[in-house]
């Protein structure tokens, strides 16, 4: 295994504090787009996080920002479609993306889902990467591989995110991130290391947050 959460960031890594500090900040509900039309201006970084329903993406916004409810300022009926907006200031908006693999929606609202989302990775300039949400007991399913398929088409930079570690022993959760590796270690849009966090016990947050404090420093610079 190449990278665990220890090599991740080393302790003296100094986007630990920076990330640290990055989400301690203030953090609030900004919009919720259905619609390219819709969605806000662009301001800063953005950071958007995607994964299948239910794999535990508001538990992880809520998590990074250490608000236990931002997140479910979204979460009323019919805004399941949306692109939901949270934004820390000027510099920085976290963007939480639809749950993907709801077999059960229509066909035609999962085609426009596909379009919105297809046309916000491919204009969004100022989007800096996609974190995409793995459940860690799982690994990755052949939905998710489409939409791997969908960012590396669109060349957008993208890291995958393993969640509920504290679901899966240690020694089997180490061969999940492994296997996670491998499989995209070949994509041409995938960001080499892979994240294994857990929103309950804190596992590998302050790695992600560093890895956005980094990724903002970078733009900056």
């Amino acid at each position: 295994m190449t990278n665990s959460t220890a090599d991740a960031a080393p302790a003296d890594d100094p986007y630990l504090e920076a990330g640290r500090l990055l989400f301690a900040a203030e953090w609030n509900f900004l919009t919720a787009a259905p619609t390219i039309e819709t969605l806000p201006p662009m301001q800063g970084l953005e950071i958007a996080l995607a994964g299948r329903s239910n794999v535990g993406k508001s538990s992880l916004v809520n998590a990074l920002t250490g608000r236990k409810a931002l997140a479910r300022t979204s979460v009323t009926p019919g805004r399941t479609q949306e692109l939901i907006f949270f934004r820390m200031g000027p510099q920085l908006t976290l963007v939480d993306m639809p749950g993907y693999g709801f077999a059960k929606a229509p066909k035609e609202k999962v085609e426009a889902w596909t379009r919105t989302i297809l046309d916000y990775l491919r204009g969004r300039v100022n989007l800096a990467r996609v974190f995409v949400l793995i459940d860690g007991r799982h690994g990755i399913k052949k939905v998710d591989e489409d939409v791997l398929d969908l960012l590396d088409k669109a060349a957008v930079s993208y890291a995958i995110v393993l969640t509920k570690a504290d679901q899966v022993k240690p020694t089997e959760f180490a061969v999940r991130v492994e296997e996670t590796e491998q499989k995209i270690r070949k994509r041409p849009a995938a960001y080499p290391q892979v994240f294994p966090t857990s929103s309950h016990t804190g596992t590998g947050l302050p790695e992600l947050r560093a890895a956005v404090a980094r990724l903002l420093a970078e733009r900056a610079g």
